[in-house]
């Protein structure tokens, strides 16, 4: 395992209990978050279902109340009218099967998130190989293949979060910047756990969240109450 930084090791001395209040957690993250940059606040919370099985899959998507605090750029495959609306939502790029080329032949990825009209499906589909390992593909789930691009697109931008797990069956998840108010994540935080519990799989059994941790960019990880 790699030797950690002095100011992570200093940073880590400060974590005195075994798990933390929501509020505490997000007081002490912030106190935490002490590198150059506005770090980023993350979740990590693993569940008590089994990712290789359909009927225990866990994915979905919430706005946050206060956004990410990221900027995102965002890729719109349509045509016609919708990428006409598409443009007007502030999309970045807006395409079709040029778009598809640029992306499988240049390795082009100057974006955040894919979006995707239905009829577009044909096209992006043959992108999944490219797209599916990088979780950009668009999903009907996740609100990014939509007939309403539009809104799609407004809800990325206002802070939209997709959720879902890995192997490990764990989601990872953002929920803002050191620079939010402990106000703005502690809300931040309530709406995406709710979204996560809201999304059980009625095939899962058991104690469904296992664990929760707050971790900033470059700080050690907090385990919350749950």
């Amino acid at each position: 395992m790699a030797k950690r930084g002095k100011r992570y090791q200093e940073a880590q001395k400060l974590v005195v209990n075994d798990s933390y209040s929501p509020q505490e957690a997000v007081a002490l993250t912030k106190k935490l978050a002490t590198a150059k940059f506005d770090e980023t606040i993350e979740l990590h919370v693993r569940l008590g279902v089994d990712s290789r099985h359909a009927d225990q899959q866990v994915r979905g998507s919430v706005v946050l109340p206060h956004g990410t605090g990221k900027s995102v750029s965002v890729l719109v495959f349509a045509q016609g009218t919708a990428a006409d609306a598409a443009r007007e939502a502030g999309a970045e790029y807006v395409g079709g099967a040029e778009l598809a080329e640029k992306i499988q032949n240049e390795n082009w990825f100057d974006f955040d998130v894919v979006v995707a009209s239905p009829d577009m499906m044909g096209v992006v589909g043959r992108l999944g190989r490219v797209l599916g390992p990088k979780g950009l593909m668009p999903n009907p789930k996740a609100g990014t293949v939509t007939p309403d691009v539009a809104q799609a697109i407004n809800d990325l931008k206002a802070g939209k979060v997709e959720y879902r797990l890995d192997k490990s069956n764990i989601i990872h998840s953002v929920i803002g910047k050191a620079s939010f108010t402990e106000e703005q994540l502690v809300e931040n935080y309530t709406t995406l756990i709710d979204a996560i519990i809201k999304s059980k799989p009625a095939a899962a059994k058991g104690q469904y969240i296992r664990s929760i941790t707050m971790t900033s960019s470059m700080g050690p990880g907090l385990r919350i109450n749950n």
